[in-house]
C-alpha cells in the first residue's frame, strides 16, 4: 500500500467567514492524525478538502493513493436491505467477498432505513474496511457507537496504519489509539 497526503498553506472559507488558514501537513504511510476542535471550526470542511470534494480558499493538497471517506452520510440506499446496499458498493469499489465484519450478519435482510445510528455507522465502517483505499478520512467515526464499536474502530485504524495506510480522523471524542499525531484546528483560526 503506497500512500502520501500533504497540504500546503490551506485556507477554508465558508460564505464571508474564513474558518482556518495557514494549515500545512504531511502524512506518510503508517501515519494517523486526529483533528480536534469545537463545533463549526472546519474539521469536516478540512476532510472534504483533503478528499478533493471541496476546493480550498487558498493552498494546495497532494494525494498519492485512493481515498476512502466516512462522513455523516453513510451513502447506503435506505430502501435496500443492508446486504444489497453493501453489495452495491462492493461492486463499485471492486472488492470481492461477502464477509461482513462488525457483527452485522443478523441485519443483512433489514432495510438500511430501519438501522439505528450505530448500526448505520458500523455498516459504513464495514464498507470502508472492504475498500483498498490507502488513505482514510474519517469524520466523527465514533458517533453513535457503543463501547465495543469504539474499540473496533480503534483496532481497525491501528490495523490500517500497520498496513502502511494513512488515516485522518476528525472527532470531538478521545480516540483509542496511542502514538497518533493531534492537530488542534483552533491554532489555524484567523
Amino acid at each position: 500500500m503506497q500512500a502520501r497526503l500533504a497540504a500546503h498553506d490551506l485556507a477554508c472559507r465558508r460564505g464571508d467567514r474564513v474558518l482556518f488558514r495557514g494549515l500545512s501537513l504531511s502524512l506518510e504511510p503508517g501515519d494517523v492524525l486526529h483533528v480536534t476542535g469545537v463545533n463549526g471550526i472546519g474539521k469536516s470542511s478540512l476532510l472534504r478538502i483533503l478528499a478533493g470534494l471541496l476546493s480550498p480558499y487558498a493552498g494546495t493538497v497532494e494525494r498519492d493513493g485512493a481515498v476512502g471517506l466516512l462522513d455523516e452520510k453513510p451513502a447506503l440506499d435506505p430502501d435496500q436491505p443492508l446486504s444489497h446496499a453493501l453489495a452495491f458498493w462492493r461492486a463499485i469499489d471492486a472488492t470481492p467477498g461477502t464477509n461482513y465484519p462488525w457483527d452485522m450478519e443478523h441485519l443483512l435482510d433489514v432495510p438500511v432505513r430501519y438501522l439505528s445510528t450505530g448500526q448505520r455507522k458500523r455498516a459504513a465502517l464495514a464498507r470502508l474496511s472492504a475498500q483498498t483505499a490507502p488513505i482514510w478520512l474519517l469524520d466523527e467515526p465514533l458517533n453513535g457507537l457503543d463501547h465495543r464499536g469504539v474499540s473496533m474502530v480503534g483496532a481497525m485504524v491501528e490495523s490500517h496504519s500497520r498496513a502502511h495506510g494513512i488515516c485522518v480522523l476528525a472527532s470531538h471524542q478521545p480516540f483509542p489509539l496511542d502514538g497518533m499525531r493531534v492537530l488542534e484546528l483552533a491554532e489555524f483560526v484567523p
